[in-house]
């Protein structure tokens, strides 16, 4: 008897003596495709209780066709092996299409929002540390202004005092010298005379007044530039302000800020100078600790947003090997039964997607089955 395959149209001889019952089947070479073959009724029935035999086919020098051998029974008919994937499966998928651009949009969004705080935050402290800054320079002008008024309503009152005698005037000390924020201080100096020097008249140190204030430059040393373009500045009567870096007697370097104010009618000048940070402190304490929230913040967002991926990646996991497996059972079932075994278990339930796809394959089974029986009858 020859058959050929419905798909490719090869032919193959098949001796159907060698049949158990009324049917075997087995797989084209060339396509793969599942090809019945029925036992003609005579030969059937009198092969009814034969032992298990072996299908041959002819040689393709005998029969022009295809030659194969194939075990033939009722009970155990090939089966097909699950096809393999060739690309990324469906939990693959998930966890890329899925997982994938939720992580971006968090971790963009995240960035972002620590972006604005801190720029937020870092707009705040500068702000208030131009404000401070401002307030205190008015300040300390305002404090050197009223200091030169007092100097001068004094040496009004007391013109025979000469300057070379302020510095041992405990009244007048009080006056000239003032304190300035927590280290500043007033100092009363003149503009150059005849001789073209500058010199100090009453200072916290008793050092200073007298002397050529210019000698200072070799003990200041790069610092002196700053404080001399400030302090030569005020002069005819103009005021003078601004900032100049000063050495502490522990070796440090800081900004200091100074006005020099006139006093009027007179030859002198009251300088008042303090650091401006002293001022400034309590906003920079502000923008410590805001720098150290903000990385706390970024800490917890980053913390939550780990934990957030990791239950999100685990429930897709989980869920997706679920419904994979799923579909692997029913895809083997389809296998088994596209090669006979009508009577293998569909063990897929639910009332989802899923759940439908098992209930139209047992359907489909139960319809193979009724055909079949259809076809035995007519034979």
């Amino acid at each position: 008897m020859i058959v050929a395959c419905e798909d490719c149209g090869k032919q193959y001889r098949v001796n159907t003596d060698r049949i158990r019952g009324q049917s075997a089947q087995f797989r084209c070479k060339a396509c793969g495709q599942i090809i019945s073959v029925t036992r003609p009724r005579r030969q059937a029935e009198a092969h009814e209780n034969a032992a298990r035999p072996t299908l041959r086919i002819n040689s393709p020098e005998q029969t022009g066709a295809h030659e194969e051998e194939f075990k033939v029974g009722e009970a155990e008919p090939p089966r097909v092996p699950s096809p393999q994937l060739k690309g990324i499966g469906l939990r693959g998928k998930l966890m890329l299409f899925l997982l994938a651009p939720l992580v971006m949009s968090m971790l963009v969004g995240a960035f972002f929002s620590l972006k604005q705080m801190v720029g937020l935050s870092s707009l705040i402290t500068r702000e208030s540390t131009k404000i401070v800054s401002e307030m205190a320079e008015r300040q300390i002008a305002e404090h050197a202004r009223a200091v030169a008024l007092q100097v001068g309503l004094y040496l009004r009152s007391h013109s025979r005092l000469k300057r070379e005698q302020f510095q041992k005037d405990a009244e007048f000390m009080k006056i000239a010298v003032q304190k300035v924020g927590s280290t500043g201080y007033t100092a009363l100096h003149a503009v150059p005379d005849g001789d073209g020097v500058w010199r100090n008249w009453a200072h916290v140190n008793p050092k200073i007044p007298g002397i050529d204030m210019s000698t200072l430059k070799k003990p200041m040393g790069k610092a002196f530039y700053g404080f001399w373009k400030v302090f030569s500045a005020g002069r005819d009567g103009r005021e003078s302000s601004g900032y100049y870096t000063w050495q502490d007697a522990d070796g440090q370097f800081r900004d200091k800020f100074m006005v020099c104010a006139p006093v009027k009618g007179t030859p002198f000048y009251v300088a008042s100078t303090t650091y401006l940070d002293e001022f400034t402190r309590p906003v920079e304490q502000v923008k410590e600790r805001s720098r150290r929230m903000a990385g706390r913040a970024r800490n917890m967002n980053a913390g939550v947003m780990l934990a957030t991926i990791t239950l999100i990646g685990l429930i897709v996991f989980f869920y997706g090997r679920k419904v994979t497996g799923n579909i692997r059972q029913l895809s083997e079932v389809a296998d088994r039964i596209s090669v006979g075994e009508l009577d293998a278990q569909v063990n897929v339930g639910g009332k989802d997607e899923i759940g439908e796809l098992a209930d139209a394959i047992s359907r489909m089974q139960d319809s193979l089955h009724l055909s079949i029986e259809r076809l035995r009858h007519r034979h």
